[in-house]
């Protein structure tokens, strides 16, 4: 029996087709529509508009996404004019000072970037004034991506087994434990323990436990049983971003072996149709309304003994006395130790100066 499936895209195939898997991995320019997407399992955090590509769009205004897989950045222009940077290729991110032609001098994200073999650098500055918005939530999710590699890549001789038993991942779910699986990379065969999960497939050997691997079914390419000099076998070939490994296990019964081939291949089917990347995120909550936050006027239970009327009465009488030709004699105040205009019938010094 023989059955082989695509690594990504959920679809069973056995010719080679392009890895579906690239969101996270590559640097794309100016991508067909249907590439702003998001694929399966990824999975929209933020989206913020008014951010201007200050290095290759310089003056340019528009809109960046930032999923669990990429940032997406869209000009509001032209929806040709994009960019798709994959989180896996992101070397580097600060904050500096750049030039913008639509805000000037100002702190801006700059993103350093690798992808195959090149070094590509991009800016984007809020043009929205005193919003951290764009900083924090960039930062926070590079952080968490790059925390959580052993959910996409494979991992040979890693920190996954303690006390021979599996360190789970947050999300991870272990679906099923199998003893005395051989391990045939070398002549002799190793033999181990395989770990089957919502997420990948681990197997160690039984006397050391460092001797392991850990394969996301994301890397999968195809699983299939074959005959070995060991008898039948269950072969597993991963992707080229992997390493492009052929990996070979054997148990006996030959029903054991065809019972863990197809619980394989569901487990495969069932994370194809929804991805567990492992980028853990949590959105606020929205803010409440405006309208929820007000408070019903009450009257104060006080008296008021003074108001200000009167000083009101007396700065509009001054500011409306244009019926005088002249400016009034001036005469010494006391209050103040100058000489003023003398003021009209009824207004006093006090009264105008409690105004200010």
């Amino acid at each position: 029996a023989e059955v082989a499936f695509q690594g990504g895209g959920g679809k069973m195939a056995a010719d080679k087709t392009p890895d579906p898997m690239w969101h996270d991995r590559e640097i794309r320019f100016d991508v067909k529509i249907d590439q702003l997407e998001l694929r399966k399992g990824e999975v929209l955090i933020d989206s913020m508009r008014s951010i201007e590509d200050t290095k290759g769009n310089n003056g340019e205004n528009g809109e960046l996404q930032v999923t669990n897989l990429r940032l997406v950045w869209v000009s509001s222009a032209s929806v040709k004019t994009n960019l798709s940077i994959g989180l896996g290729a992101v070397v580097n991110i600060n904050i500096r000072v750049a030039n913008s032609r639509l805000r000037g001098s100002s702190q801006a994200l700059y993103v350093l970037t690798k992808f195959n073999g090149s070094r590509f650098e991009f800016i984007f500055t809020n043009l929205v004034q005193n919003s951290p918005r764009l900083f924090t939530t960039v930062q926070a999710v590079f952080r968490a991506y790059d925390t959580s590699k052993l959910y996409r890549e494979l991992k040979l001789r890693g920190a996954v087994i303690a006390d021979k038993e599996l360190i789970q991942l947050p999300e991870e779910k272990i679906f099923n434990k199998i003893p005395g699986v051989w391990n045939l990379s070398a002549d002799q065969g190793n033999l181990g323990t395989f770990f089957l999960t919502n997420v990948r497939i681990v197997w160690h050997a039984n006397l050391a436990e460092n001797f392991n691997v850990s394969i996301p079914y994301i890397q999968i390419k195809s699983i299939r049983i074959r005959d070995s000099k060991f008898g039948p076998a269950l072969v597993v070939d991963t992707s080229a971003r992997s390493g492009s490994y052929v990996l070979g296990f054997r148990m006996d019964p030959a029903e054991k072996l065809a019972a863990v081939h197809k619980e394989i291949i569901v487990l495969y089917e069932t994370y194809s149709n929804n991805p567990v990347f492992g980028v853990s995120f949590s959105v606020e909550e929205t803010a409440p309304k405006l309208s929820d936050l007000k408070v019903p006027q009450r009257q104060d239970d006080i008296e008021i003994l003074d108001t200000a009327e009167s000083s009101r009465d007396a700065l509009a009488a001054y500011y409306a006395d244009c019926t005088k030709s002249s400016d009034r004699e001036p005469e010494f105040n006391a209050y103040l130790g100058l000489a003023v205009e003398q003021l009209k019938d009824g207004t006093t010094i006090e009264q105008l100066w409690s105004v200010l």
